[in-house]
């Protein structure tokens, strides 16, 4: 018998720490024998047939390029409901679980509008309509091929997602006044400055226009989505970010002088700053002696 676990390490440990690989054998012979990985390796009669062993051969030269996971199989986990990636869209990452979970905290049991700009897979989108069934859920994306995993992804997920093509750098305005309770939103925020830091399968494979901004202006995409948001947003509604851990000050700041109020900022499960919350106020876009709440805006 052919000992797959060996071949697989022999083929990935020049490219995965010894404990990376243990997962990805596990997962690697599951993807091409159709069986818990257990169950194929407990049965000493269980061969892959030739079919499936090139089909493992090409997902291991693959991952000896440093190409994610995520991509060669075409899809991955995100709270616990499997989403379809590709090149398109960013893989999902566990920090941004937290933020969903902060929004369905807050939010676990009323009708409220959502919208998600900078959707990607349809992540943040999706588990917000699968976890809010009250929930109406909208998202944008300014790239058609993204729009098309994540409509992917909410059939897959059993959900209605409205998706609308929309660049939030190019809004000169919004049509229908302020209609959404929530607005949420992970865009890019990385400088070209921190590709220094970054590792290979991120840089090479992940798309970059979902993950930099320009050094001389980082915060450009928070400050956008935060001007719409004054239009966007019902009064008293909320604004929530994933942010860069090293902008958290900075984007409070930002929020606050653009007349957002109750800002929190909060950190990650790994203790870095990670996710914003601000509020829209009820005096918002309004002249001071127009409104009926002058006391709670001042």
């Amino acid at each position: 018998m052919k000992n797959y676990q060996e071949h697989i390490y022999a083929a990935l440990r020049d490219t995965y720490p010894e404990s990376e690989i243990v997962s990805l054998q596990r997962i690697l012979l599951e993807e091409v024998s159709g069986m818990q990985a257990a169950l194929f390796l407990s049965d000493k009669s269980k061969q892959l047939n030739e079919q499936q062993e090139k089909r493992l051969d090409d997902i291991l030269a693959r991952l000896q390029k440093s190409e994610p996971l995520q991509y060669v199989i075409g899809e991955t986990e995100f709270y616990g409901f499997p989403f379809s990636v590709s090149p398109a869209v960013l893989i999902p990452r566990p920090e941004t679980e937290e933020l969903v979970d902060w929004v369905v905290q807050e939010y676990p049991s009323r009708p409220v509008r959502i919208l998600d700009v900078g959707t990607g897979s349809g992540c943040i989108a999706v588990s917000l309509a699968k976890l809010l069934p009250l929930a109406a859920v909208e998202a944008w994306d300014v790239s058609p091929d993204a729009l098309a995993v994540a409509a992917q992804n909410a059939g897959r997920n059993g959900v209605d997602v409205t998706f609308r093509q929309v660049d939030v750098l190019s809004l000169a305005g919004m049509e229908g006044g302020a209609s959404f309770d929530v607005v949420v939103s992970n865009p890019p925020y990385i400088c070209h400055s921190e590709k220094k830091d970054m590792h290979r399968n991120v840089l090479d494979y992940e798309p970059h226009l979902a993950l930099f901004v320009e050094d001389d202006d980082p915060l450009l995409f928070y400050r956008k989505i935060a001007e719409f948001g004054k239009q966007l947003l019902k009064p008293l509604g909320a604004l929530f970010y994933e942010i860069n851990a090293a902008k958290g000050t900075e984007t409070v700041s930002l929020l606050t002088g653009l007349g957002y109020s109750n800002t929190q900022l909060r950190r990650d499960l790994s203790g870095n700053d990670r996710m914003v919350k601000a509020v829209i106020s009820q005096c918002a876009n309004k002249p001071i002696n127009q409104c009926a709440n002058m006391k709670i805006c001042q």
